[in-house]
């Protein structure tokens, strides 16, 4: 992709990263000097009005409210080719996610962290917003000033999934990363602030113990959370029932409303701070206009701040309800338009993506169907590249074979087996292209009357199989 020279009045520095939905672009607004993200509409989603709405409307959500720990809309516009954009601050320092891939926070690194998401939280809450999306790559940093110092402070960004409260009980779409939403809005249940309180208190046993609560591959699972984990790890005993309560399974054993819920752990864990306190200290690197990696770096150097050149992690979000899981520029979650499936890809496979539903050849009845892939015609049988196809269809048995491939040089032959709680039969073929690879195909009986056609691509066999592996389908 090109950079263009401009976005509006902008001018533009680089790419900070790419989904499905968005581009993200690091520009610099010369009337206030001062760097700018700003997040553009993927071409292929111009005519999609449904899309396009929600785009505009997380703009509409932002400008909502004013905190500084929710991440800023400034202007918002329209390019020459109809695609909307939003202008954005600007995350220098990267996301929770990427600190957290780095080194552990201390307590009183976690609970500062806490205490400004919350805040934020309470921001949106205020003005009758959800996030509905809380985790560790939506928590993004960045530099202020206070008292002459630089220091690093915690904002929310992404509201892609965000939801006005007075809308939250005609909500029908579920959306959503599993291991950190609560369990009424696994449901598709009416939400309320407390649902962003489960999902704060989430992030929080993540930071303090150094792993999630809950490890959900599922709608389905976080609808239905076991026992919290013990946090095991010298903690006081008063903080785990302050994140126990916080994460109570029914949301009328929760706090009241965020602001609670921080203060309570803040109390439970006032013994165990640093004094004076210690914030997260500012990252150099990562305030660079252009990311840089010295040759003599260390690896962790080295590994920080490639996560800056997609530091924003930011915005670039999936947009209309669909959830990712790690919005970095390695790797995304997607999901069809009913949320029935989803799949994890490279995220080099979300430049060309489907998530409307289909009809299989033969069939009377649109189904959920999700595809991905690298460029337009990636499942062709001239100039084929890389991706994913999934598609329910009607069936009460899994076919005798899956679908031939002429074009490919030689085949495994059926493999049965077991996937999504079903039985299935897995055929790989392989010298399909003159540059290798190989292809999968898999049918999934998934239910008594339903099947799941999958097809995938790639160059690399491990990377066909972790993505055909995290195929999810809650909906079914």
């Amino acid at each position: 992709m090109s950079v263009p020279s401009r976005l509006g009045r902008y001018p533009v520095r680089r790419r900070i990263g790419a989904g499905a939905f968005a581009t993200v672009w690091l520009a610099y607004d010369e009337q206030l000097d001062c760097p700018v993200a700003i997040k553009v509409l993927a071409d292929n989603w111009t005519e999609d009005q449904h899309v396009r709405q929600r785009f505009i409307e997380e703009g509409r959500f932002l400008r909502k409210v004013e905190s500084p720990h929710i991440v800023s809309v400034y202007d918002a516009g329209e390019l020459e080719d109809s695609r909307p954009f939003l202008v954005m601050s600007y995350a220098d320092q990267g996301t929770l996610a990427d600190r957290l891939e780095l080194e552990p926070l201390t307590v009183s690194q976690s609970l500062h962290v806490i205490g400004q998401v919350g805040a934020g939280l309470h921001a949106l809450h205020q003005r009758g917003v959800l996030h509905r999306d809380v985790k560790p790559a939506n928590v993004l940093f960045r530099t202020v000033e206070v008292g002459g110092e630089r220091q690093v402070s915690a904002m929310l960004g992404d509201l892609g999934l965000g939801k006005a409260m007075d809308m939250s009980s005609r909500l029908t779409m579920i959306g959503g990363t599993p291991s950190f939403i609560a369990p009424e809005q696994a449901q598709g249940e009416p939400l309320d602030g407390r649902a962003d309180q489960y999902s704060l208190a989430a992030l929080a046993y993540l930071m303090l113990a150094g792993r999630a609560p809950y490890d959900h591959v599922s709608l389905s699972a976080a609808a239905d959370p076991g026992p919290l984990p013990p946090l095991d790890n010298g903690l006081p005993d008063d903080a785990e029932k302050v994140l126990a309560t916080a994460l109570s399974k029914d949301r009328g054993g929760r706090y009241p409303d965020v602001p609670s819920f921080v203060e309570a752990l803040d109390s439970a864990l006032v013994d165990h701070t640093e004094e004076p306190p210690t914030w997260i200290a500012v990252d150099e690197d990562l305030t660079r206009p252009e990311p840089r990696v010295d040759s003599n770096a260390s690896p962790r150097r080295a590994q920080r701040v490639r996560a800056a050149a997609g530091a924003s992690a930011l915005v670039v979000g999936l947009v209309a309800g669909y959830s990712a899981q790690r919005l970095v520029a390695t790797e995304q979650t997607i999901w069809d338009s009913t949320n029935s499936i989803s799949v994890t890809v490279p995220d080099d496979w979300t430049r060309v993506v489907d998530a409307e539903p289909w009809r299989a050849p033969g069939g009377t009845t649109d189904e959920p169907s999700v595809a991905a892939g690298d460029a337009e015609g990636w499942n062709g049988i001239t100039d084929p590249g890389e991706g994913i196809f999934i598609g329910v269809l009607p069936g009460e048995s899994l076919p005798t074979g899956v679908p031939e491939r002429p074009e490919c040089g030689a085949s495994g032959g059926a493999v049965p087996g077991r996937h999504l709680g079903g039985e299935s039969i897995t055929v790989e073929f392989t010298g399909c292209s003159d540059d290798g690879g190989i292809t999968i195909e898999r049918t999934v009986q998934v239910n008594a009357d339903q099947l799941l056609r999958v097809q995938v691509r790639a160059g690399d066999r491990a990377v066909a199989y972790d993505v055909i592996d995290s195929i999810t389908t809650p909906g079914l």
